[in-house]
């Protein structure tokens, strides 16, 4: 393939998802050094993906319902204006494979993903049991791009002189999706390991998004020293968040997997309601406590999990 070829990737999200595209974004830019490479992904990631500095351009997809013909048109027109040699569907979803079909009729470009007639299939009976590091290297292989780097952030920069932290600190993660209470730990719970890790004179830092706050309410006001972060941060901040902290304790939720991914110890917390061997986050000491009941999950066991932990 010519080196001056246009190339776009799909990548909607979610965070975690996000997150473990990185070392495939990295992947496939130096199979194309040359080439003039778009991103198509949601408004949270823009920021981040134009700090890597691995796209010309970000294009921010507004997902549009199955019955708005009008902006289905508008992403058919932008799509076929952009003369895509090549699309990397990373989403791999009913939505992003439909997103193939949006460029009938006529040629299509190369397309490597799960769409029916597709030009690069990853058509694997077994990639829904795959992990996702482990099935997004696969798809790239058949294209011929081989030895996909693990993602990393180092390059992330951002000011966190406003929050005013101290100097050792514990990056907490108690939310989730709110539509799945079983993926969440207790509040109690994360709020009685938050007073023993002040016994061990480490603050901790509670991140999360605004829908998180109602979930942390509890454990903040049993735990008023704790440094109530939530929904006050944006991706760079809590990627340097995670690279300054002694360790990170969490549910199966996004900013875990940005910690395991900076490479701090990280210890993640599953019931039965997602399976780590598919969704884990990848680092370089990443610690998995599951049971089929969250909440069986003992503080005991966590603080088990944290020994040997830098400050601990």
């Amino acid at each position: 393939m010519a080196e001056n070829t246009r190339i776009l990737i799909i990548k909607l999200g979610a965070l975690g998802d996000f997150i473990q595209a990185v070392g495939p974004f990295l992947a496939i830019r130096r199979f194309h050094p040359k080439a003039h490479i778009t991103l198509l992904t949601t408004d949270p990631f823009e920021t981040l993906a134009i700090e890597s500095g691995l796209f010309q351009e970000i294009w921010i997809d507004n997902k549009p319902r199955i019955w708005d013909i009008k902006n289905w048109l508008l992403l058919r027109k932008k799509m076929l204006k952009g003369r895509f040699s090549r699309i990397y569907d990373l989403q791999t979803s009913t939505r992003s494979s439909l997103y193939f079909e949006l460029l009938r009729p006529g040629v299509r470009p190369e397309w490597s993903g799960i769409a029916l007639n597709c030009s690069h299939p990853h058509f694997n009976n077994q990639r829904d049991l795959m992990h996702t590091v482990d099935r997004q290297s696969e798809q790239l292989a058949i294209t011929g791009i081989n030895n996909v780097p693990l993602s990393e952030l180092s390059w992330v920069k951002a000011d966190l002189s406003i929050f005013e932290l101290p100097k050792n600190y514990a990056l907490i993660a108690p939310g989730g999706a709110r539509h799945r209470p079983s993926k969440r730990w207790p509040a109690n719970f994360f709020g009685q390991l938050v007073t023993a890790l002040k016994a061990k004179k480490i603050c901790s830092v509670i991140v999360g998004t605004n829908s998180d706050i109602d979930t942390v309410a509890p454990l903040l006001k049993s735990c008023s020293k704790a440094v109530n972060l939530c929904g006050k941060t944006n991706l760079s901040q809590l990627c340097v968040l995670a690279r300054d902290a002694c360790f990170a304790v969490g549910n199966d939720t996004g900013p875990m997997h940005i910690a395991a991914t900076i490479g701090i110890s990280s210890v993640v917390l599953y019931s039965n309601a997602s399976n780590p061997n598919l969704c884990a986050p990848r680092g370089l000491d990443v610690r998995v406590l599951q049971k089929p009941n969250i909440s069986d999950i003992s503080v005991e066991e966590v603080l088990t999990a944290l020994k040997g932990t830098l400050s601990f």
